[in-house]
């Protein structure tokens, strides 16, 4: 039920139990007034007729004639209590009438003067207001039928009645009134409250004044302020600890003391290979035992430090804390890369020392044998030949180190530009004939004609052909190494195919690390340095393109390197 109809109902209850109340005693209190006031005058009624009643008057001629004259029932009584007159009886009906001694009136008039009663009068059958006085002679007694006060009585009822009625009318339309101007701020009031508690800051209360209401209102207004500064600062925080989180190269995960995971950053995500919504249980959480106990461990209140478990192939290092008031935090740091970095590194450390420790040792060889010995002519000329062929080896092998870590770290940057294809391939091939001629090889060039020109750097791309054709002459022996251009989509294909031994397809995914060799034995006898197909890569993706290599073994290699067009300008 509404607040303005409780109130109305309220004001309804006490206006109608008031007027109810003030009915009975309005009354009453008429009843008896208008009961105590005939009284009286019926006393002084019967004291004047005892004035008049002598030993020498007839008493029922004067009961009669007083009787016509005040229009009230006249009665004299003897003191004996027999009635000798009265106005409503002739004289033969009065011997039949009863004795009057033990009447109340006249009882209370013989001990105190005057006696009043209201009763049933036994002779003349109908209610009374008896007065009686007590007189020389006898009792002179005065009634009057209560018909006539009754009628007062409920006219006067009737009246009240109607007052009543009008006053509750009125009460109405002034309770209803009040309800309204009660109602409505209480209820614009519980609106705003119900509408900050649903998390809308904008309401306010529109009505404000005097009085307890408009304390409330602005009371309410500055909650409402204070509600929506706060949960704007705890938005802002909760935005910054979420951008926070998501930017951190770790995954965190929370759980509540439900084992409910409540946040999880995207990091997380992809290491556990969940993308269930926030909030989801633990049963999506890997089933790893080591995970699992840390978890367990964070739970029940203790911290793991530096857990290493290994999830869908990744190794991870799990850190786990319990919160304060239940729950837990774990931090999840993929260290696959690194231990990947550490052993390419020790790999690579590994290669090099090898690369080196060869033509290290014949170079200290022959040089320690001509300083120590004095050999021949041709000999010395044959030592002098292998230290500078070595020398030569191990400065292209420097050479190439420096160029991949200068790619690698970011200090070369491509400058493309329209290249003359033909001009690269020109300078390239000549270079690369005379070992070609020697070791009895066709190298032939085939440039389409809308390949003439390729968008790239044209240092690089210098590199790129030198090295796929130094690389396919190396790995043939006979036949013929052949180069071609020619467009595809976007972008220009420079490819370099020979007719060598070929490489086995389980190589072929890592012939472009460094110093993989398919054939370690044959490629260091030719004089590789097993880092030319990994340069080429680098300067192909440095510019947006692509690079890989078809083969079989006993049908020669294929490597493919294609440079995208220049993007189109505004």
């Amino acid at each position: 039920m509404k607040l303005a109809h409780r109130l109305l109902l309220g004001a309804l209850g006490v206006v109608g139990v008031l007027v109810v109340l003030m009915t009975i005693s309005v009354d009453r209190k008429l009843a008896q007034r208008l009961t105590a006031e005939t009284t009286a005058r019926l006393t002084t009624e019967a004291r004047l007729v005892a004035g008049q009643w002598t030993p020498v008057v007839d008493p029922d001629a004067l009961a009669n004639r007083l009787g016509r004259e005040s229009e009230h029932r006249i009665t004299l009584i003897d003191s004996t209590g027999r009635v000798i007159g009265d106005s409503e009886f002739d004289r033969p009906e009065l011997d039949q009438l009863e004795n009057h001694a033990t009447r109340p009136e006249v009882v209370a008039a013989r001990t105190d003067g005057v006696g009043s009663s209201r009763r049933r009068s036994p002779s003349a059958g109908n209610e009374e207001l008896y007065v009686a006085v007590r007189a020389p002679l006898g009792f002179a007694r005065v009634s009057l039928v209560t018909t006539s006060l009754d009628e007062i009585v409920s006219a006067a009822r009737r009246d009240v009645a109607f007052s009543g009625l009008v006053a509750l009318l009125a009460a109405l339309a002034l309770a209803w009134l009040f309800a309204r101007g009660v109602s409505q701020p209480v209820v614009e009031l519980s609106a705003v409250a119900r509408a900050l508690a649903a998390g809308d800051f904008t309401q306010r209360p529109a009505r404000a004044g005097a009085g307890e209401v408009g304390d409330l209102a602005v009371a309410v207004s500055r909650l409402a302020e204070q509600l929506s500064a706060r949960v704007d600062a705890l938005r802002a925080e909760e935005t910054l600890v979420r951008e926070l989180t998501e930017a951190l190269n770790e995954g965190v995960l929370a759980l509540d003391a439900r084992q409910q995971v409540v946040r999880v950053n995207e990091t997380a995500r992809t290491l556990l290979a969940i993308r269930a919504a926030v909030p989801f249980g633990a049963e999506l959480l890997p089933r790893d035992r080591g995970f699992r106990d840390a978890m367990a461990a964070a739970l029940a209140g203790g911290t793991v430090h530096d857990l290493a478990v290994t999830l869908g192939g990744r190794i991870l290092n799990v850190t786990a804390r319990p919160l304060d008031h239940g729950g837990a935090v774990l931090a999840l740091l993929d260290l696959t890369r690194l231990r990947r970095l550490e052993t390419v590194r020790r790999d690579f450390v590994a290669n090099v020392s090898h690369e080196l420790k060869t033509p290290l040792t014949v170079v200290r060889g022959f040089a320690e044998t001509l300083a120590d010995d004095d050999p021949p002519v041709d000999t010395r000329r044959q030592f002098a030949h292998s230290i500078a062929t070595h020398t030569r080896r191990m400065q292209r092998l420097v050479d190439d180190l420096l160029d991949l870590s200068r790619i690698e770290s970011g200090g070369w940057v491509p400058e493309p530009q329209e290249v003359d294809l033909a001009a690269v391939v020109g300078d390239d091939i000549s270079a690369a004939r005379a070992t070609a001629d020697r070791k009895g090889i066709r190298l032939d060039v085939v440039v389409a004609a809308d390949a003439t020109t390729v968008f790239a750097d044209a240092t690089a791309l210098r590199q790129v052909i030198g090295n796929l054709v130094e690389n396919a002459i190396r790995h043939t022996v006979t036949g013929a190494v052949t180069l071609r251009a020619a467009r595809e989509g976007h972008g220009v294909t420079v490819s370099v195919s020979d007719t060598g031994c070929g490489i086995a397809s389980e190589h072929l995914p890592r012939i472009f690390e460094r110093f993989y060799r398919a054939d370690p034995a044959r490629s260091r006898e030719e004089g590789g340095t097993g880092l030319g197909l990994s340069i080429v890569k680098h300067l192909v993706d440095a510019h947006g393109g692509r690079v890989h290599a078809d083969s079989a073994l006993g049908a020669g290699t294929t490597v493919t390197a294609w440079f995208p067009d220049r993007a189109p300008t505004a």
